[in-house]
């Protein structure tokens, strides 16, 4: 492992226990840019989705941690947000965890070029991904991805998806039936 990825295998550790104690899990760790121009991306969840008052909590209870964390000298510029409904999908896991959904994957073909699929994350292990998109089914081992993420959609549930549509703008909990405007 690099430098860049120990220090993100350091802080991911550091982090966890402590996002955990706050009742959210840790999605993610990123550490991008050099020198003076590092931004640490911490990206956490939680059922029912997370607020601003918990990122609020997150950033004040992991700020100690982190000027603590030995790997981390320095400074660098703190960003602690929620996945989103287009989450990036970077690791095993969070293939895993987007099983069943529609994603976007861009990666090397075999002639060197790039390719990009679209389609029902139908599969995925500690190697590789399966994607059924429109012309058929994609193999595509991680190694190989250049960008992956979650694509929200509006509507019914994509082909073979077992997730429930998403509901129509204005129709979530905070709408009444029969209201009149």
């Amino acid at each position: 492992m690099g430098t860049t990825e120990n220090t993100v295998t350091a802080v991911r550790d550091s982090l966890a226990p402590v996002v955990a104690d706050l009742g959210l899990s840790l999605y993610d760790v990123e550490l991008q840019g050099t020198g003076k121009t590092r931004t640490l991306r911490v990206t956490v969840e939680k059922d029912g989705g997370v607020d601003l008052d918990a990122i609020t909590d997150v950033t004040r209870a992991v700020s100690p941690v982190l000027d603590a964390e030995p790997s981390l000298a320095g400074s660098y510029l703190l960003e602690v947000s929620s996945p989103g409904l287009e989450r990036s999908l970077r690791t095993p896991t969070h293939f895993a965890g987007a099983r069943d959904e529609t994603i976007s994957v861009k990666f090397r073909a075999e002639d060197g070029g790039t390719q990009r699929v679209h389609g029902v994350l139908v599969d995925s292990d500690d190697h590789r991904c399966i994607v059924e998109g429109d012309d058929g089914r994609h193999e595509i081992a991680y190694d190989d991805i250049t960008q992956a993420r979650t694509v929200f959609e509006w509507g019914a549930p994509a082909r073979g998806s077992k997730k429930p549509a998403r509901a129509a703008a204005g129709s979530g909990s905070g709408a009444k039936k029969g209201a009149r405007a």
